[in-house]
């Protein structure tokens, strides 16, 4: 938090609330002010979310298609190793042997299991083994791996009547007459089955079982390894061994080693079995067992067996049991096993997670009977887990109702509350857990999914989960682990008007986290639902978003989709959306970003968009007030364009590419968003590939016309300057004039083959906006398009260099057969080969390999053959010359945490371009973050400043002349300004700015300014009530926002643009030039302007800071012309709008909130504006001024607008003959002050506008300011002294020189200004000093 300065004393807040001074009736709150520059696009870098590699995907997942049940009962027999109990366990799947002959019994007992099975997967093949022999075994365990394949199978083993299994693993069947027990081993079981499979061992001492399994497991790897190596030695290339893997086996066994099963005559005979196939009946007669019951009574044990419904009926008591204990069993395994194991065992196949749930009801009961079962992969033990305790509280209210549904004439079922308990436990959890941004999921995730197979929680749930997935991409990803993928590409089938809302945002947040999930909504022909619900015109905009969202995500980079969103009138539809003009932003975003995904590669796209106009109804999009929506508009014209670029191109379709082109060009002048101008660059790249033979046309022209100019002004001065010829080969040492242009002349050469541009030719007008972004000053902008100039650049060098070397050997161009002009890359002639002014080669002077490259020749397919191949031909698409990330980025956001009050159920709150994390307004809703705090803190403070500030309008000022601050600079200021608030001043020189703390003299950092961006004239504070902006614009009308770090580090950029079109000065002559060893920036400056160029080269005129910066002074011995004016910058955080001024024929307005051009008013003027003021409104200039601009000129003329209406000047004051160096209107008493640099200041009425007051300061003057609250007047000379008047003209006092050692050393003045709040002045030097005067006794 910022610390409060000593002298700056906060006052109460309700001290604040409590004055009601008529003069801070006008005050703006802080909280009503919205802030600048702060969104997500200038907060953080451009780029997509990092690539995750997703593992809620089963990476091997099987389906278990075939069944052994092998029996080994010998029913009557009892086993020798085994001694029974009596009574003891006899039932076998619920039936009793003894009751039936044992053939029968046998049959029966088969017949159970098969149909116990049966209810988990009913579409699996079963095959009965009862009471087999080993030959038996074998038969049907190769017979089932055969018709398995590749997928699981399932071996179910009973031993019960048969001897334990032996140390080595070995289990017992049958000879033939059933009079011995033969053992089979498991490396022989293990063959017959292969792999993958499932064992369920029922028997004695079943983990001996498990323990060998894994030695012969890894005896087969070894003798598989053995066989490869002896058939790589014999040389064998016959059959190869092929390879089995017995990782992906689970085993599933009664009891551990040494262990026998429970012998209880109240438990079943397979008790392990009963838990497996039969879990409810099982863990309801075990409930009653144990006499737990609380509201059941307790003569129900008998009952159980004719519990009423079916197991996949939810709707009755059985089915809704079975369905809790899916949902308990679930939830155990998801909130207790690693993430890889529970999606091997739990979410693989439909009987393996059933067993696998099952077997955790066994291993609960069976330890309560001293077993311990056995899995592999193992388990830890969950029969203590606190969800237990539910599952046994559900049993005890659904036994309390069986006897009254089992009457004659039943009751109807009352449904178990339980999972109406779950969704509200998991609405506890969301509501008590809203301000983490991250915690464990909750337990009951996995019941929220099961309560998505009913219809009357349905809607509840789907709400819920919409709340839990608004808390970031790592919910997002809980979700799919759990598993709710199934479930929502079932769900899309649901017609459902209730579920569209939650629908169309958990699939929002699937897709922004795994776009891997297209393939599988194409397959479910899903991208239907999505369509219907973004045609819908009854859906709202915000579910119409992201169905639009989604949408782009199925058309992503994949065919598939891209050709059924075709199908479905995909554009027609987007387009529809647009349509309207009132398109809300977000939705306009994203359909725009759909389309363009659509036509990214797949040309038939195109060619429905054409026809359907997308590009003119997409044009208008890229004046949106939104830069998101330009951005995305300009992304899809420029997927328009490129989806054509390597496919045959006809008339039409050419035009069609240049008109977008010409559309995309007309906007980057007037747009100030990075954003915007990266994609609007990206998609003129197309056009330069594309067209890439204009392109060089209008390079070697332009070189051409260049180097002849050249040659004219070399011939009259006996030398040409090569240091600012932009078409000439700079790399090359310097030579001689009549050889220094030899790669022109090769250039010129080749350019016999091309096209002759005219200037007013779209090419020409392309490449002029591509030389023009090379100059911006946003580093990434100016290095995107020398990138693409650089393409051309480097085509044409390489074809200067084959010139050259065919000169040099005497070699001859190859004949073409024709004398017209070759065709361009696409299928038609050129739109220029009709035209007057173009050329065409005479025979013999056609080129052939050494043309331009991927242009004109190629080796293997002739030029009109090339142009006749169709699209799909071998020829490879062009590659991009740049990118960008704004898709992706845009993309991410989707997947991050949102604002508390935005998730609600499919809200998109925080969802766009502006949502997300770093969206600077999540401390509106945590009232106790630490950010809110320092923000209350922070306006408060500002608050009492203003009020204390307000009495300086009545108050009267004392001297000012005590010298609060005063540090040296490395070159003279050029402008100081104060922050209101913070006790820091900004000072700028020409080439670098810094921020200091005048209160303590400490440099709270320093930023650098390119010299070829021009010289550092105006600084501006924005959102100065919260952390402070600071917008820098230089003479030659670039102006850049910086973000201060607060600590000894360079400044952020966060955005740079040329904010105003300075016409280049009538008598301005650059200093010489020197040689540029790029050819890039070559290029990319041969539009140049000359005060440009002499901002860039100038490094040695030190001298030239003593010059006035409205063109005062002398210019030096030098020979050059003074400095050009400067540009004027002035910001007015009410309506968040930027004004400037300069050597301009207008006044520019941008707004900094959709960072547009708001308008341009006509000065009406020829010479410089010199001084510029606007009216904030919270300044005391209230109604009709504080919507007044005015401006001074270098003509001595005044002239002043309104902002609402600025076609014409409210007023025009001619009473100066000298550049006006200020022009200040103080509304609050009708008073207006002029000052020009001959010392001449007036003072005037506004009610009558006539003059009250005239001085005369001493001249000549370099800055003049007026003080917004106090009656001050600062006129600053630069024969070293400033002179401060009242507003009724009366002189106060004079800072000056004076000798001495005591005496204030102040040099010539450059700049000074006064504190917005406070009565102190900033004055500024050109000895390279900079002060702060305050109106304080001197100490």
């Amino acid at each position: 938090m910022t610390e409060m300065p000593p002298y700056l004393t906060v006052k109460d807040e309700e001290k604040n609330s409590g004055q009601g001074d008529s003069d801070t009736a006008t005050d703006v709150d802080d909280w009503d002010l919205p802030l600048s520059f702060d969104k997500p696009r200038h907060l953080e870098p451009i780029k997509g979310a990092e690539k995750v590699e997703h593992t809620w995907r089963v990476k091997e997942k099987y389906k278990t298609h075939c069944v052994a049940l092998v029996l080994c009962l010998n029913v009557g027999v009892d086993p020798p190793d085994v001694v029974k109990t009596q009574p003891c366990a006899r039932h076998e799947c619920w039936i009793d042997p003894q009751s039936l002959s044992p053939s029968k019994a046998l049959e029966s007992i088969g017949h159970a299991l098969q149909s116990q099975y049966e209810r988990w997967q009913p579409r699996a093949r079963y095959k009965q083994s009862l009471d087999p022999t080993s030959d038996e075994v074998k038969k049907l365990c190769c017979s089932l791996r055969r018709n398995a394949k590749d997928e699981r199978v399932l071996f179910h083993y009973n031993g019960h009547g048969v001897p334990k299994p032996t140390t080595q693993g070995e289990i017992w069947v049958f000879n033939r007459a059933y009079t011995q027990y033969i053992p089979l081993s498991m490396y022989d079981l293990q063959t017959w089955m292969g792999a993958p499979s499932l064992y369920v061992y029922d028997c004695s001492n079943a983990g001996v079982i498990v323990d060998n399994f894994k030695q012969f497991a890894e005896q087969h790897e070894r003798e598989y390894e053995e066989a490869q190596q002896s058939s790589k030695a014999e040389g064998d290339s016959g059959t190869p061994v092929s390879n089995i893997s017995y990782k992906n086996c689970i085993q599933l066994a009664a009891c551990a080693a040494g262990q026998s099963l429970p012998m209880n005559p109240e438990l079943p005979a397979d008790l392990f079995t009963a838990c497996l196939t039969t879990p409810v009946k099982m863990a309801m007669k075990w409930f009653v067992l144990r006499s737990r019951t609380r509201v059941a009574p307790h003569d129900v044990h008998d009952l159980i067996d004719k519990i009423p419904g079916q197991v996949t009926d939810r709707r009755t008591m059985l089915g809704e049991l079975n369905w809790i204990f899916t949902a308990i069993t679930d939830t155990i395994a998801w909130s207790s096993l690693p993430p890889e194991l529970f999606q091997q065992l739990f979410r693989a196949d439909l009987l393996t997670a059933s067993l696998c749930r099952n077997f955790l009801l066994a291993d609960r009961i069976m330890r309560s009977y001293n077993c311990t079962p056995v899995c592999s992969p193992a388990l830890p033990s969950l029969a203590s887990h606190p969800l237990w305790a539910a599952w046994e509280h559900t049993l005890d209210l659904a036994l309390a109702q069986l006897p009254n549904l089992l009457r004659p004439d039943p009751h109807d079922y009352t449904h178990s509350p339980f999972f109406r308990d779950q969704l509200t436990a998991f609405q506890v959890w969301l509501d008590l857990g809203k301000w983490c941004a991250w915690r464990p999921p909750p337990e009951q995730l996995p019941m929220v999914l099961q309560v998505l197979l009913s219809t009357l929680h349905r809607v509840r749930a789907l709400r819920l989960l919409c709340r839990f997935l608004a808390l970031g991409a790592w919910a997002a990803r809980a979700v799919l682990a759990v598993g709710i993928f199934p479930y929502m590409l079932k769900l899309l089938q649901a017609s459902a008007p209730d579920l569209r809302a939650s629908m169309v945002y958990i699939w929002a947040k699937i897709i922004a986290v795994d776009p891997s999930c297209q393939a599988d909504l194409v397959n479910a022909k899903g991208h239907k639902y999505f369509l219907a619900v973004l045609q819908d015109p009854t859906v709202d905009c915000e579910h119409r978003t992201l169905a639009a969202y989604v949408l782009a995500g199925i058309v992503d980079n994949y065919p598939a989709g891209q050709e059924a969103a075709l199908q479905g009138s995909m554009i027609s539809i987007c387009l529809e959306q647009l349509g309207s003009g009132r398109a809300p932003r977000r939705l306009a975003q994203w359909a725009c970003v759909a389309l363009g995904r659509l036509w990214r590669g797949y040309e038939a796209a195109r060619g429905a968009g054409a026809r359907d106009l997308a590009h003119e109804k997409l044009a208008p999009l890229l004046a949106h007030a939104a830069p998101e929506v330009r951005a995305a508009a300009a992304f899809a014209l420029g997927a328009f364009v490129a989806c054509a670029g390597a496919g045959p191109r006809a008339e039409h379709g050419t035009a069609l590419d240049q008109q977008v082109g010409v559309a995309l060009a007309a906007r980057l002048p007037r747009d100030a968003s990075p954003l915007v101008r990266h994609e609007i660059l990206a998609a003129l790249q197309w056009l330069v590939l594309i067209f890439e033979q204009y392109f060089i046309a209008v390079y070697v022209q332009e070189r051409v016309r260049k180097s002849d100019r050249e040659s004219v002004r070399g011939a009259s001065s006996g030398r040409v300057d090569q240091g600012w010829d932009p078409l000439s080969d700079s790399r090359a040492p310097p030579s001689p004039h009549p050889h220094s242009h030899a790669l022109v002349r090769s250039a010129a050469a080749a350019a016999l083959s091309l096209p002759s541009i005219g200037f007013g030719s779209v090419y020409m007008k392309l490449w002029n906006t591509l030389t023009s972004m090379a100059r911006e000053p946003h580093p990434q902008i100016s290095q995107m398009a020398n990138d693409i100039i650089n393409y051309i650049s480097n085509q044409v060098d390489s074809v200067g260099r084959a010139g050259r070397e065919l000169e040099a050997g005497g070699a001859g161009a190859a004949r073409g057969s024709s004398s017209s002009l070759p065709p361009s890359p696409n299928t038609r002639s050129s739109p220029l080969a009709h035209h007057d002014h173009t050329r065409t080669l005479p025979a013999g002077n056609r080129r052939a390999k050494g043309g331009l490259p991927h242009t004109i020749s190629e080796d293997s397919v002739t030029i009109r053959d090339r142009d006749s191949t169709s699209s799909n031909s071998s020829q490879p698409s062009k590659r991009p010359i740049v990118s960008t990330n704004f898709v992706e980025w845009a993309s991410s956001m989707f997947a991050r945490a949102e604002s508390a009050d935005g998730a609600e159920a499919g809200g998109v709150a925080g969802a766009g371009a502006e949502g997300g994390a770093a969206g600077g307004a999540a401390w509106r809703h945590d009232c106790e973050s630490r950010a809110h705090h320092e923000r209350v803190w922070r306006y408060a403070r500002n608050r009492s400043l203003r009020t204390e500030a307000a009495a300086l309008r009545a108050a009267r000022v004392s001297r000012l002349e005590t010298q609060a601050f005063h540090s040296r600079c490395p070159l003279p200021p050029a402008v100081v300004l104060f922050h209101p608030y913070e006790q820091h001043a900004a000072v700028a020189s020409k080439d670098n700015f810094g921020i200091w703390d005048w209160g303590t003299a400490a440099k709270l950092c320093v930023g650098s300014w390119r010299r070829a961006w021009g010289r550092i004239t105006a600084l501006a504070y924005i959102n100065a009530h919260e952390h402070a902006l600071l917008a820098v614009a230089s003479h030659s009308g670039n102006l850049a926002i910086y973000r201060p770090s607060g600590s000894s580090m360079e400044p952020a950029l966060v955005s740079a643009w040329r904010a105003l079109d300075v016409r280049p000065a009538a008598d301005y002559r650059p200093p010489p030039g020197q040689a540029v060893y790029s050819l890039a920036q070559l290029v990319s400056d041969q539009f140049i302007s000359a005060e440009d160029k002499q901002a860039a080269t100038k490094n040695k005129q030190s001298d030239a800071n003593l010059v006035s910066p409205v063109g005062g002074g002398s210019s030096g011995s030098s020979g050059y012309s003074p400095q050009p004016p400067p540009t004027l910058l002035r910001w007015c955080a009410a309506r968040r709008t930027l004004a400037l001024a300069g050597r301009a024929p207008t006044v520019r307005l941008w707004d900094a909130d959709s960072e547009l051009l708001l308008t341009d008013i006509n000065t009406e003027c020829e010479a410089a504006a010199t001084s510029l003021w606007r009216g904030s409104g919270h300044d005391g200039s209230g109604g009709a001024a504080a919507q007044q601009l005015v401006c001074g000129f270098g003509d001595g003329t005044v002239r002043a607008w309104d902002e609402r209406a600025p076609p014409s000047p409210l007023y025009r004051l001619h009473d100066h003959h000298a550049p006006v160096l200020a022009a200040v209107h103080r509304a609050d008493i009708y008073t207006m002050v002029t000052g020009c640099m001959n010392g001449e200041v007036r003072i005037y009425d506004t009610r009558k506008m006539c003059v009250t007051e005239t001085v005369r300061a001493p001249a000549p003057l370099a800055a003049i300011d007026v003080h917004p609250l106090c009656n001050l007047i600062a006129c600053g000379s630069v024969n070293q002294s400033i002179s401060i008047y009242d507003l009724k003209g009366a002189a106060l006092n004079t800072i000056k020189f004076h000798e001495g050692f005591m005496g204030a050393r102040i040099g010539p003045v450059s700049c000074l200004t006064f504190h917005p709040l406070r009565c102190a002045m900033g004055v500024g030097s050109k000895d390279s000093t900079v002060s702060v005067y305050v109106a304080e006794a001197r100490r």
